[in-house]
């Protein structure tokens, strides 16, 4: 795969290795499996082109926010008819709420990782 010359975000993953340096593309793959699951992360495919795991890291992600901001939004409603006690629901909203930031910040990291294993021609 061609190196790239693509300027490290803010949001780079600190588990990658800088783009162009010795074995980055493996340190990316090795943390963008760790991203999707398990059955995902063994198909041929995902392992032979990085940016086809990246593309189905960030798919993934994205979905994961949909689920933590719909937890989110329903907390309230929901969560006392299970009969839990509100200092529980207080901090399964405070939960979610971190959730959602931590994978708002995942996925600009994996969009990152994915801008630079994408060939330059193909951007």
């Amino acid at each position: 795969m061609a190196l790239t010359t693509t300027r490290i975000s803010p949001d780079w993953p600190c588990q990658v290795k800088t783009p162009g340096s010795y074995d980055w593309e493996r340190s990316a793959v090795r943390w963008l499996r760790e991203l999707v699951p398990a059955r995902y992360a063994s198909y041929p495919a995902l392992i032979r082109h990085p940016v086809l795991l990246a593309r189905h890291a960030q798919i993934q992600v994205q979905q994961e926010i949909r689920v933590a901001r719909t937890a989110l939004q329903t907390a309230r409603a929901d969560l006392p008819r299970l009969g839990l006690p509100e200092s529980v629901i207080e901090h399964t909203i405070k939960m979610y709420a971190a959730e959602v930031m931590q994978l708002q910040h995942i996925a600009r990291s994996v969009r990152a990782v994915a801008e630079a294993l994408t060939p330059a021609g193909a951007r």
